[in-house]
């Protein structure tokens, strides 16, 4: 009797310790009974009916992520290679939401492929419908797609998409390299054309510096030329006014006129061997000269009164 009644304590301890369960923070457990469903138990502590109540599943709450790796082909037929993240997780807490989790898909493998496979198929299904120039530039419009596509389709299952990155898309070898050199050729067009409109810049406003620099040069010229007539002018007109006044001067003392003409004209070879600069100036001195050339110039003064 003490032996079974040993054996019977102990089954009974064993009993009762299985009967707590203790659920991690961020996991929710199924509870079923003979394997139909009966309950969920939140994270702490519970307590359970021993040998009738079993733990089917601990379903995380938590974000999950899966990094994916796959081809597609575009409506011109290129190669479309993508490297993506994906980020999922429960929808909620409810009970249905649970249930689905727990037994839609017979483990966590069989869900990772359908997931997997559903996504790539929608990105494909998009990626057939574009060209592969315009791929590239898509990159949201892609994510939106897919989540519009298989939203419906992950609630249905007790998942929610949170996020999906395209990492990277590559295409074939070939295709890189000429998209390379398309950019290259780009790239020279535009510094091309940025050069030529730098150069029709710089020969423009170096025509608009010389064309004004020709049109203050002119101005200055004509101003110059204008003052020097008017200097001239002036000289003259002094001139005439300083002869005027000595011939009335020299009529009034009862003198001949042409002593002015003979002091203007000894004026005249003193200023021309004076600035002469070294030049050789051929003049007649003699008498006979003299007389000659005073008789000109008594003979144009003399004339003015007749043509007037």
């Amino acid at each position: 009797m003490g032996l079974g009644l040993l054996i019977f304590l102990f089954v009974v301890v064993v009993v009762l310790f299985s009967s707590f369960v203790t659920v991690k923070q961020g996991t929710i457990a199924v509870v079923t009974i003979f394997g139909k469903y009966r309950r969920q138990l939140s994270p702490g502590l519970s307590f359970k009916i021993p040998l009738i109540e079993v733990i089917h599943s601990r379903i995380s709450i938590q974000n999950r992520s899966v990094e994916l790796s796959f081809q597609a082909v575009t409506q011109d037929q290129a190669n479309v290679y993508f490297k993506a993240m994906l980020l999922y997780s429960v929808l909620n807490h409810d009970e249905e939401t649970i249930k689905n989790v727990a037994f839609k898909f017979v483990d966590a493998t069989n869900l990772m492929q359908a997931l997997i496979r559903t996504i790539e198929g929608s990105i494909r299904a998009y990626v057939a419908t574009q060209n592969q120039a315009n791929v590239l530039a898509q990159r949201n419009e892609i994510v939106m797609h897919v989540k519009e596509q298989i939203d419906k389709v992950l609630e249905s299952w007790g998942y929610h998409l949170q996020d999906l990155q395209l990492n990277d898309i590559t295409f074939d070898e070939e295709i890189m390299r000429s998209m390379s050199r398309v950019v290259a050729s780009n790239n020279l067009k535009a510094a091309a054309e940025n050069e030529g409109q730098a150069l029709l810049i710089t020969k423009t406003k170096g025509a608009e510096a010389d064309g004004n620099a020709i049109k203050i040069a002119a101005a200055a010229e004509r101003e110059a030329a204008q003052l020097r007539g008017q200097g001239i002018a002036l000289f003259r007109a002094e001139v005439a006014h300083g002869m005027t006044k000595a011939a009335q001067e020299m009529e009034e003392a009862n003198l001949d006129i042409s002593v002015i003409l003979f002091t203007m004209w000894t004026e005249s070879i003193k200023h021309f061997s004076e600035n002469s600069d070294g030049n050789v100036i051929f003049l007649d001195g003699s008498t006979e000269g003299m007389n000659k050339t005073m008789k000109e110039m008594m003979s144009m003064q003399l004339a003015k009164p007749k043509d007037s």
